[in-house]
């Protein structure tokens, strides 16, 4: 199965190639996001009893996005999408870089650092317009829930604990080749390799977000990582329909006892009618004893009052489970509305609660013997929790 995806990605990448082309004038597009949140932050938390988290807060999430591109007379796209942190939060400044070919019926090829086919065509609870977002780790910028940050959970970037929108091991960015086929009626079919993770199990020479491998040593670490997913997005009577379905897995090549595989899988549905949207979706990470099993669930709706507003209540709900008798639970809820000020312009008001909770057992980073954070990471914290609500409003500009 994996040579014959390979091979139909190069396919058809070398029948689009062969066709005669010439240049055309380049399309300069940039654009970007500024999202900031001001909210008045209420902890409780064992894991940290004698911090003070209460006051006044604020969280920004910005990105400058450059993605020049070509069409050529033989209708093929060629360009770059190219985007830039505004923040230098956890040190990264390019965040995804990579090229793109296109084309009404080739389809399209990504290659560089992105995220799989499978995180891409996700779908899961909608979401207020410019509300904050809690199906993903930006809680922790108001909420000390993570261990690293005086919560009593082990990090959990782009897994199922803390998102619908997850990768194998929770990769992130790495050198990828993602091939989308062009849709037939709705249905699109997409497929990803990427040949390592980053991060501390990588075994690339150079494990960096958004960088280059500099050499891939599938003798060590979490290798060859595959990815595939199916949506589908049609419209029957007013009733809006969209559905994903994703699977993916890597190699372990680390050694550790008692490890495997990991996989990765996740399915999810949105509805819309009349000014109602409603969805949710469902997903593993099955970390093969690296790390701690994680899942989690969403559910939510919006409804388009008629003129600018938009009102919504949804939830993320995850569970952790070590294999060897701790888990840990997170849920998330949060009530918002936004109105549309003008073109790129949403103002939001929200009100969240998320509340982190590790039995009575512990939780370990890691179940393998010998492997990354066994014995570690939430087990200080057995019997915690971290409770935290923020009522808050923000600004979200997007152009």
């Amino acid at each position: 199965m994996k040579k014959h995806l390979a091979s139909t990605s190069a396919i058809a990448l070398g029948v689009a190639m062969a066709a005669p082309a010439s240049a055309q004038d380049w399309d300069m597009k940039w654009g970007g996001f500024h999202n900031t949140f001001v909210g008045y932050v209420s902890v409780d938390n064992d894991a940290t009893p004698a911090a003070d988290w209460d006051g006044v807060d604020t969280f920004t999430n910005a990105e400058m996005i450059f993605s020049p591109s070509v069409t050529l007379d033989n209708g093929l796209t060629f360009g770059i999408d190219l985007q830039y942190e505004s923040k230098n939060t956890g040190g990264a400044i390019v965040d995804e870089s990579f090229m793109f070919i296109k084309s009404d019926t080739l389809g399209r090829i990504d290659l560089g650092n992105e995220n799989s086919a499978g995180y891409k065509m996700m779908v899961a609870a909608p979401a207020v317009s410019g509300a904050f977002g809690i199906n993903s780790a930006s809680i922790s910028g108001f909420i000390p829930i993570w261990t690293v940050n005086g919560g009593n959970l082990p990090p959990a970037f782009r897994q199922s604990a803390f998102s619908s929108y997850t990768e194998v091991l929770g990769n992130n960015d790495v050198p990828r080749i993602t091939y989308y086929t062009p849709s037939f009626n709705g249905l699109t079919l997409g497929v990803s390799y990427a040949a390592t993770v980053n991060g501390g199990l990588s075994a690339a020479n150079s494990p960096n977000n958004a960088g280059n491998n500099a050499g891939v040593d599938r003798n060590i670490g979490v290798t060859d990582i595959w990815d595939i997913a199916l949506g589908y997005k049609q419209s029957f009577n007013g009733v809006d329909v969209a559905f994903a379905a994703r699977y993916g897995t890597a190699e372990n090549n680390t050694g550790f006892a008692g490890t495997d595989d990991p996989e990765v899988w996740g399915v999810g549905a949105s509805f819309g009618f009349g000014g109602w949207t409603i969805g949710g979706s469902y997903g593993e990470n099955d970390n093969g004893g690296l790390l701690p099993d994680q899942e989690g669930w969403s559910l939510g709706f919006t409804y388009d009052i008629p003129g600018p507003w938009q009102v919504g209540l949804e939830t993320h709900q995850g569970e952790y489970d070590d294999n060897v008798g701790g888990d840990a639970e997170l849920n998330t809820y949060q009530l918002a509305a936004s109105r549309k000020l003008g073109k790129g312009v949403t103002w939001s008001l929200f009100a969240l609660y998320v509340e982190g909770s590790v039995s009575a057992a512990g939780l370990a980073n890691g179940s393998g013997p010998g492997g990354p954070g066994t014995g570690g990471g939430g087990s200080p914290f057995a019997g915690t929790d971290v409770e935290g609500t923020v009522i808050g409003t923000g600004i979200s500009l997007s152009f």
